[in-house]
């Protein structure tokens, strides 16, 4: 079978749901109403998970087979669910399975929510040779690699760290962006991640108070000095705008540029930041993480890039429409927390 399509590009969001009534994209338990969203499908947690001593490829095995060979022990994450700590690394097998039509090929990216709480995950699939890459023609299961860095966190079956994004044929590049970090036209600039907090509820929205995990930043001299081994929250200098025909993605920076990793969650839907979908005036929000050496940023300081290309039609929903955490946003910490 191929998927046919009026021009390459991303699959919107009625083109997954095609996927999803003849089969291609199946599930343990039913989808939920709102798991499939602009240009992308939320992907969830099963009861299934494994503590591992290391992270791995799968390579010519199936990821289960591997785990074999790395597994700490086994996680029931039923009923109330469980706390994965930081520091430690974990292997989850998703609720959904892919039989990828030939024409198609799939990409991953952490969810917003997920990168804003410096959890790191990658999809893994059977005999899979990179990370968050699906090939065409693939049928299998799904498994996620998760590794809390800043923060331990609570999850349960149904929880959703991930995002799948759909592809047909080879979509052209239309545009690449660069984004700059604002520090300045505020009291608070940023956020960092607080070493010693508590678990993060990633199912309970609005539930936490942020000042027990967050510690405010303001500049001194203009600048604004990361420290090694040190999350932090930061926005874009420029608005972010997504046309309801397109769709991008966050790339890292060039290590030439800074010895930093830059924005975890890299996918924005159509209509993110549009005056169609009333998001006009939206930030990027920037996750950054040092790597070996403290580091200096200015406002205006390029920090990644975006890469823009065009969905295969225009999708039936826009971003934000049926309500988002995250449209309009300026500096915004992660939907588990209250305002500031």
């Amino acid at each position: 079978m191929t998927f046919q399509t009026p021009r390459p590009g991303i699959l919107p969001a009625q083109s997954i749901e095609t996927l999803i009534a003849t089969g291609a994209i199946t599930s343990d338990t039913p989808f939920d109403a709102d798991q499939v969203q602009p240009a992308s499908l939320d992907l969830r947690l099963s009861d299934r998970a494994w503590r591992v001593r290391a992270s791995f490829l799968p390579g010519q095995r199936k990821v289960e087979e591997r785990i074999a060979d790395v597994a700490m022990h086994a996680i029931d994450i039923t009923g109330a669910g469980v706390v994965l700590e930081k520091g430690c690394v974990y292997i989850a097998r998703l609720q959904e399975r892919l039989s990828l039509p030939q024409g198609l090929i799939a990409r991953a990216n952490p969810k917003s929510s997920t990168g804003r709480v410096d959890v790191f995950v990658r999809l893994l699939t059977d005999r899979g040779a990179s990370f968050d890459d699906v090939d065409e023609g693939y049928d299998g299961p799904l498994y996620l690699e998760i590794a809390p860095q800043t923060f331990s966190i609570l999850v349960r079956p149904g929880t959703r760290l991930n995002q799948l994004r759909l592809k047909a044929g080879e979509p052209p590049k239309l545009e690449t962006r660069s984004v700059g970090v604002e520090l300045q036209g505020g009291e608070i600039v940023g956020f960092r991640g607080r070493r010693h907090a508590g678990v993060v509820d990633l199912d309970h929205i609005d539930g936490h108070d942020p000042r027990d995990f967050w510690e405010p930043l303001s500049l001194r001299r203009g600048e604004l000095l990361l420290d090694p081994g040190e999350f932090y929250i930061l926005a874009s200098s420029d608005d972010v705008e997504i046309p309801v025909d397109q769709a991008a993605e966050m790339t890292p920076i060039d290590p030439s540029v800074g010895e930093f990793r830059v924005h975890y969650a890299g996918f924005f839907d159509p209509g993110f930041g549009t005056d169609e979908a009333h998001g006009a005036g939206s930030k990027g929000v920037l996750e950054v993480r040092t790597h070996d050496t403290p580091f200096l940023l200015e406002h205006g300081q390029i920090v990644a890039r975006l890469v823009y290309e065009p969905l295969t039609e225009r999708p039936s929903r826009l971003y934000g429409e049926s309500g988002s955490h995250y449209q309009n946003q300026g500096l915004k910490l992660s939907k588990h927390f209250r305002a500031w």
